[in-house]
């Protein structure tokens, strides 16, 4: 199996990825959206809208 991130031979201890490295550029992707699947389902869009505003009236 190769590396998702660079395709070099995967490591047993990081899995399915090379390194330590790959591992952290995917979690980066994951945590800054970059896989997210775009949707133009009115529902998600609304859902998302109130998710937003309930954030913005917490108190920071």
């Amino acid at each position: 199996m190769s590396c998702p991130i660079c395709a070099r031979v995967s490591d047993p201890d990081y899995r399915p990825f090379c390194s330590k490295r790959c591992a952290d550029v995917d979690l980066a992707k994951w945590l800054g959206g970059g896989y997210a699947i775009p949707s133009n389902d009115p529902d998600d869009m609304e859902e998302a809208a109130r998710a937003v505003v309930e954030e913005d009236r917490k108190p920071h």
